[in-house]
């Protein structure tokens, strides 16, 4: 059996991906959306989702690289000097790891952040992490000792087969790819430990890291047919139509693309003769003594 997740992620980050998450849930194969809580449009990302029930609605946290839920003044160990919290991914993860005032910010923010998801009155599908940061373990003990008061049940496994891509890993820029999928490989392995430790559910597999931002109609065509058996998770990062804030946080990726990928009528008529099973995270059965 192989079973498949479809998600948008950034949900609420402008009304530009608003409006392609909604129409690629009704017109396309999107099941599922990762909603960030602080973004500029997530208010008009919950009015989208209240009027789509079929749309399952994740929370995406976000602990670096954007504007925090809470003042700047609350959270100062998080923040650079623009008021954003920090981007150096490198040292902010040290410091989650080796000083406890920031961890203590660090889980005020996390706490902030499910709050505001709750009081926008959605059902909890999922929870992942802005550059999928909750493979760093300060980050994911905090978000499963915070989410369990609310309603935490299931987390993204950022973890993308090497063999699934692997003719293209040997095209231009493969070598650095494939680099990057080793280095990742023991980290998600310990998260996959601590998710089962931690009595949560997670897809097997995920693809869309390698291809971030290039998730088109060919290539998504191109890796169904080499999906593992078990629950895959295909993310993208889709807009309606141009977005300068967008295209700011990920120069060259083909945001109008992944849209048209989404809504294409191939991908779904790919899906059916495959016989992949669409479904999202709620659809997974906790495991047993959870």
């Amino acid at each position: 059996m192989k079973a498949l997740i479809i998600t948008a992620d950034d949900f609420g980050f402008s009304p530009a991906v608003n409006e392609a998450v909604e129409e690629a849930h009704r017109r396309g194969v999107l099941g599922t959306a990762s909603l960030m809580v602080g973004a500029p449009a997530a208010r008009d990302a919950v009015a989208r989702a209240a009027r789509l029930p079929g749309l399952k609605v994740g929370l995406h946290i976000v602990v670096a690289g954007a504007p925090p839920v809470l003042s700047p003044s609350e959270i100062p160990a998080l923040i650079d000097s623009g008021g954003k919290l920090s981007s150096r991914l490198f040292r902010a993860g040290v410091n989650f790891y080796f000083r406890p005032a920031v961890r203590a910010q660090l889980a005020r923010e996390i706490h902030a952040q499910f709050e505001l998801f709750r009081g926008y009155g959605l059902g909890l599908d999922h929870v992942n992490c802005h550059k999928h940061l909750h493979l760093h373990p300060t980050v994911f003990a905090l978000i499963v000792e915070i989410g369990a008061a609310y309603g935490l049940k299931a987390v993204r496994l950022p973890y993308e087969p090497i063999s699934g891509a692997a003719p293209d890993l040997l095209g231009k820029g493969g070598a650095g790819q494939l680099a990057a999928s080793l280095f990742l490989l023991p980290w998600t392995e310990l998260l996959k430990r601590k998710i089962r430790a931690a009595g949560l559910q997670a897809n097997d597999f995920i693809f869309g890291m390698r291809d971030s931002g290039r998730m088109e109609s060919a290539r998504v065509l191109r890796l169904l047919p080499r999906l593992p058996a078990g629950v895959t998770e295909m993310y993208f990062h889709p807009a309606a139509h141009g977005c300068p804030e967008l295209s700011a946080e990920a120069p060259g990726a083909r945001h109008e693309g992944e849209f048209a990928a989404l809504t294409d009528p191939e991908f779904r008529r790919a899906l059916d003769d495959l016989r992949i099973r669409r479904i999202s995270f709620s659809d997974l059965p906790l495991p047993i003594g959870s």
